[in-house]
């Protein structure tokens, strides 16, 4: 979704450190400058678990309740036009006309649902974001478990997966599809160290793809 779909390579980390200041507030606590980089850090880490066992909360519980409110204030931040559609995200029509496609993306279940309908996104036969919470997170992409989940709901084994990065195009290969990497002004210079199977420049080169294959 982000970099492909959506526009901005992904949630800006201010959200997740305003949301780390929802949860402190809500429990009454405060913590000390030091242990707030580890705590507001998008990443479930060694470093997080120990300073919330020096807090003396549960780390998995405390990461979902922070994964919760970061997911809910992202979409507000959406909802307020922060980020807008890709301007080639029309073309989704088209390719929905002549093929299944599904958005399989690492950024949270609720914020992509909210995604899709806010932009009206109907295109999609099948729509997932990871789970809030350490499982959630370690389930991210390279990791095949979204997009082989995807594959089970449209009841097919193949198929290309578009994305912006390089953890994109090692997913697809670990759930056994083609890769297609696409380039935006973010990742224009990127230089991949595994070779996609496509490189597109906008979503509306998918269109001969997919009338090859369809």
């Amino acid at each position: 979704m982000d970099g492909v779909v959506l526009e901005g390579h992904g949630t800006d980390s201010i959200v997740h450190s305003r949301a780390l200041d929802d949860v402190l507030q809500e429990r009454g606590m405060e913590i000390g400058d030091d242990l707030r980089p580890a705590l507001e850090t998008y990443e479930y880490t060694e470093t997080f678990v120990s300073a919330c066992e020096t807090l003396g909360v549960d780390p998995a519980e405390f990461y979902t309740a922070r994964e919760r409110r970061s997911a809910k204030r992202s979409i507000e931040r959406i909802a307020a036009g922060t980020r807008t559609l890709c301007p080639d995200a029309e073309a989704l029509d088209w390719l929905s006309d002549h093929t299944t496609i599904g958005l399989v993306s690492n950024n949270y279940d609720p914020t992509v649902a909210f995604v899709v309908d806010h932009f009206r996104l109907d295109a999609f036969g099948f729509v997932r974001g990871r789970d809030l919470g350490p499982d959630g997170f370690r389930r991210r992409k390279p990791d095949p478990h979204y997009l082989e989940e995807a594959l089970n709901a449209l009841d097919t084994s193949e198929g290309y997966y578009v994305g912006d990065r390089e953890t994109d195009i090692l997913a697809a290969k670990n759930a056994g599809l083609d890769s297609v990497f696409i380039r935006r002004d973010h990742n224009a210079d990127v230089t991949l160290n595994v070779e996609p199977t496509v490189e597109i420049n906008s979503l509306e080169e998918l269109i001969p793809i997919v009338t090859n294959i369809a």
